[in-house]
């Protein structure tokens, strides 16, 4: 049977190993971390995954925690005034819910199924040269890990990345006692809160170590107000900053704070990344060829909670293309059309998230006005987050946005 390499232990690359591993391929996963050292250290994400991606996990068997972790059902969005005050506030129902495992649990989880079920295993942080030497012994290598050296033999597509430096500085804190939204207690949403200008706030709830917890998830503008977290290692620190900056511009949602604690030592994250689609292919020294994974090539802002889900219909696609190609040999023409393939998807993402990150034009701001009182408006833009292509009926063009409010308004 085929060997196949895979760099790093994240969702695409334990999902897509695992999957290959269903289908009998001799599978070789590269982590730079045991699953105890995952589990025990800091959190590395936020994640929400909406019902295609979890779906890909379902296909798999691997939603292992899916009767534990909260439903969530729908997706709120509000905006804050000059005062403070919300001027938009509205949430949308999904027609599948959502859900949020700590990557700690689900990936230790997962690398030590993989391992169970006669995988190999490699603790090691691999380097260019490893790849060099190991990319001689299998038929494929795939790079899922999307930080550090790996990335640099990745060039850059510039006509794909419209920015070249980070559009936000990322805070995170995962906690214990938040309470619930008083105006629909009876269901779980993220929560996306706006500060134009300023930055945004998502708070999801999510399944962590500890058992359930909600995520507290700051992204500034660079250089702005929400701009502190940098260079703080210290996590009460963390988490006293998270609250001040929720008092000062989002005090709907520092009213269900106060009590917060922070799940465990490793609950914080701060980081800044520039959103970056890359080329697929990578060609090692030797002149060997790897192809890249998920956010390796496709590294989009969290302003639109898209990493994971993207991270498992890559694997999911990437997949798919494996079995399909059979014994022929993975050449460069294979590696591009499997990504292209993929960016299929991924393109919807980019765009979306790319618009997000920039000021809203007016016929946004006016479809997340008239979502406050047109209930279908708010449940489609909700349903956006499993299925990003549909905003291009609707979402990008002043026309095509006045025609659909129209549309509902007289439906």
């Amino acid at each position: 049977m085929r060997k196949i390499l895979i760099v790093g232990a994240g969702q695409s690359g334990l999902q897509l190993a695992l999957g290959l591993q269903s289908q009998g391929y001799e599978v070789t996963l590269m982590s730079n971390r045991t699953a105890d050292e995952i589990r025990s250290g800091r959190v590395m994400s936020t994640q929400c995954m909406f019902h295609t991606a979890l779906q890909h996990e379902r296909d798999l068997g691997l939603n292992f925690w899916e009767s534990q972790a909260p439903d969530i059902e729908g997706v709120g969005v509000s905006v804050a005034g000059p005062d403070s005050a919300r001027v938009i506030d509205w949430v949308g129902r999904l027609d599948n819910h959502a859900q949020s495992v700590d990557q700690r649990v689900k990936m230790a989880g997962w690398m030590e199924t993989f391992a169970q079920r006669g995988g190999q295993l490699v603790i090691h942080g691999a380097a260019v040269g490893d790849l060099d030497y190991f990319a001689r012994a299998y038929d494929l290598v795939l790079v899922s890990a999307g930080k550090g050296e790996l990335v640099s033999m990745f060039e850059r597509d510039p006509e794909r990345s419209p920015y070249a430096a980070p559009q936000r500085a990322l805070a995170v804190a995962y906690v214990h006692g938040l309470g619930p939204r008083p105006e629909h207690p009876e269901f779980d949403a993220v929560r996306c809160n706006l500060v134009p200008g300023v930055g945004e706030l998502f708070v999801m709830p999510t399944l962590t170590t500890s058992g359930r917890a909600d995520i507290l998830f700051w992204e500034g503008v660079p250089g702005g107000p929400l701009d502190v977290f940098q260079g703080v290692k210290d996590p009460d620190e963390h988490l006293s900053l998270t609250l001040g900056l929720l008092e000062k511009f989002l005090p709907w949602e520092y009213a269900r704070a106060t009590k917060a604690e922070l799940t465990d030592a490793g609950g914080t994250l701060a980081g800044r990344y520039a959103p970056t689609v890359r080329k697929p292919v990578g060609r090692l020294p030797g002149g060997g060829l790897v192809l890249g994974v998920a956010d390796v090539v496709v590294a989009n802002d969290p302003i639109t909670g898209q990493g994971s889900n993207s991270a498992s219909k890559c694997a999911a696609a990437y997949l798919a293309a494996i079995v399909e190609h059979g014994d022929r040999p993975f050449d460069e023409a294979w590696m591009r059309a499997t990504f292209e393939r993929y960016w299929q998807t991924a393109r919807h993402v980019t765009k979306w998230t790319n618009a997000m990150l920039a000021p809203p034009p007016e016929h946004v701001l006016t479809l997340l006005g008239a979502a406050g009182d047109l209930q279908p408006v708010a449940d489609r833009f909700a349903g956006g987050f499993n299925d990003p292509a549909d905003f291009e009926a609707y979402f990008y063009d002043p026309a095509r946005a006045e025609a659909y409010l129209a549309e509902v308004a007289g439906a």
